[in-house]
């Protein structure tokens, strides 16, 4: 049996799912295709180890896209503050909603809330399919269409394919697509915990010789924490119990929370710089971390790959609108030079970011510390590193815009 769709999706994730959203309400006929249903219902007193800081940028996108709703009905952290400071030097940040137009800097949300709000706003659109649980078999990429065999025999024939399949996508590797990049030898510990103290909706973020500790303030009180650690020591803090783990993670944090009361499951992934060295074949093209995976170390993974999602959609929508074809070489072009660059940037700042504190060199440490204090004291400095944190820069997709 074969279907033809404009447009299909692979991979069901915040990611995909927004590209989706964005081109049904749009009129146009999209396919999702994810090997599994996202978790739509959950005890209220659970919280998702997996938490994503959007940004206003994202904020809007997903506003645009008629998914905000719903995430706040099941729940969104909103922060004011953020607190950064490095643990060997004197330098520090104070970032405040209060010194830009905006009552936040941003929402914490649990990855679980973004999916499920997109997927709801996926059912009523007419304009969407979704094939789920569905795995794509093969695809054939050529001058005229995109053809995905799925693995029950179906084919979905498309204008154009995106690829939304996370990291280590196989649509990219069925494409011939090759990857740049290295391992960090570095894992990114989460875990949900609750502080003797309250987070006063503030991030708080300390610099560590092995690698940065965040405090995310979640709307419940509680803080997500995201430990960038060497890939031997998260492994072993993983399986340490709750009470030594709990020690190791007030050391680490200074005391600025006071006491670390608990700590729900644990989790440690291994870090990655990489990034695809086309984001374009023949009518594909890739989004989110299918094209680009970075540092956590400042939150941008999520919010990059949903500007991703925005830019194509806007070039798809307004090619459709102008009566011109949605996978043309010369749309996938735009859309590569409009988000290659900038994603590039975003990646080579958190690499030089995460290079520079986990240097140790005595007289580098002190120099760190100065510029920390300089930007803190430099009002332009700051709001330009504050606002571009926010995903308030040049060139935005409409979708990205309030």
């Amino acid at each position: 049996m074969s279907k033809a769709y404009a447009a299909v999706i692979v991979g069901g994730g915040m990611v995909g799912a927004t590209a989706a959203c964005a081109l049904a309400q749009a009129g146009i006929k999209v396919a999702l295709v994810d090997a599994h249903n996202p978790v739509r219902d959950w005890p209220a007193e659970t919280v998702d180890i997996r938490v994503s800081a959007l940004t206003r940028a994202s904020h809007n996108i997903l506003q645009a896209v008629g998914a905000w709703p719903a995430m706040v009905e099941r729940g969104v952290g909103p922060y004011d503050h953020m607190h950064v400071w490095d643990a060997d030097s004197a330098g520090e940040l104070d970032f405040d909603a209060a010194d830009t137009e905006f009552t936040e800097l941003g929402h914490l949300v649990e990855n679980r809330v973004t999916v499920a709000a997109l997927w709801d706003r996926l059912e009523i659109l007419s304009d969407a399919s979704i094939h789920c649980p569905a795995k794509v078999a093969d695809i054939e990429l050529d001058s005229s269409a995109a053809k995905v065999v799925l693995d029950d025999g179906q084919i979905l024939t498309t204008e154009i394919l995106i690829a939304a399949d996370g990291r280590d996508s196989s649509l990219r590797q069925m494409a011939g697509i090759q990857t740049t990049g290295w391992e960090y030898k570095q894992d990114g510990l989460v875990a949900t915990i609750s502080t003797e103290n309250s987070h006063q909706y503030t991030a708080w973020q300390r610099f560590l010789p092995e690698g940065p500790l965040a405090f995310l303030p979640l709307k419940n009180g509680q803080c997500s924490i995201v430990w960038t650690l060497s890939h031997q020591t998260a492994q072993e803090y993983v399986v340490l119990t709750e009470k030594d783990f709990l020690q190791h993670l007030e050391q680490a944090s200074g005391g600025v929370l006071g006491e670390m009361l608990s700590v729900g499951p644990r989790g440690a992934f291994p870090l990655r710089f990489q990034y695809a060295n086309q984001y374009i074949a023949e009518h594909f093209a890739l989004i989110g971390d299918a094209a680009h995976a970075m540092h956590p170390l400042a939150g941008q993974g999520a919010n990059a790959g949903l500007l991703d999602a925005a830019a194509i959609a806007e070039l798809i929508i307004n090619a459709e609108q102008a009566g011109r074809p949605i996978g043309s070489h010369k749309l996938l072009r735009q859309y590569e030079r409009w988000r290659k660059g900038d994603n590039l940037a975003m990646m080579g700042s958190m690499d030089m970011i995460n290079k520079i504190y986990t240097t140790q060199n005595e007289g580098f440490r002190q120099l760190r510390g100065s510029g920390m204090s300089w930007i803190n004291h430099s009002a332009w400095v700051k709001n330009y590193f504050n606002r571009y944190a926010m995903g308030l820069r040049d060139d935005l997709p409409a979708f990205a815009r309030s």
